[in-house]
């Protein structure tokens, strides 16, 4: 079973999410204020933070789910960490490198935390 997987991977990501949140607030704040960047870097840390939430709730979810369900709660954990790698990670690298062609690939991590949350919806109605 991923319970295990998901419950760390969602407290090393929370742990991440509020490191960077208070490294963009304090050592990187006038950085990401002189390019423009404060609002992309948050919105980076907060999807990070809330899907490691996610990822916590899949696991503990899996630890006791039905059968027919599993894989749908799995699937919902892997979306989410991808979704989190692409979305958050591209983000952080526009901040970082200026370079905005990155921009292109944060919907795909946006798409792949949307589908997390449908199998979610899914393994939920299962018995």
């Amino acid at each position: 079973m991923n319970d295990k997987f998901f419950i760390q991977a969602g407290a090393l990501l929370g742990a991440l999410a509020v490191a960077l949140g208070a490294f963009g607030a304090h050592a990187l704040k006038a950085m990401l204020e002189t390019n423009g960047r404060a609002d992309t870097f948050e919105t980076a840390v907060k999807y990070q933070f809330y899907h490691a939430i996610g990822l916590v709730l899949v696991g503990i979810l899996l630890q006791n789910c039905a059968v027919n369900a599993e894989r749908f709660y799995n699937w919902s954990g892997y979306a989410f960490l991808v979704g989190v790698v692409i979305f958050s990670g591209s983000l952080y690298t526009i901040c970082f490198t200026g370079i905005r062609a990155f921009g292109a690939i944060a919907p795909i991590g946006g798409t792949l935390m949307i589908i997390g949350w449908v199998l979610l919806l899914l393994a939920a109605g299962k018995k």
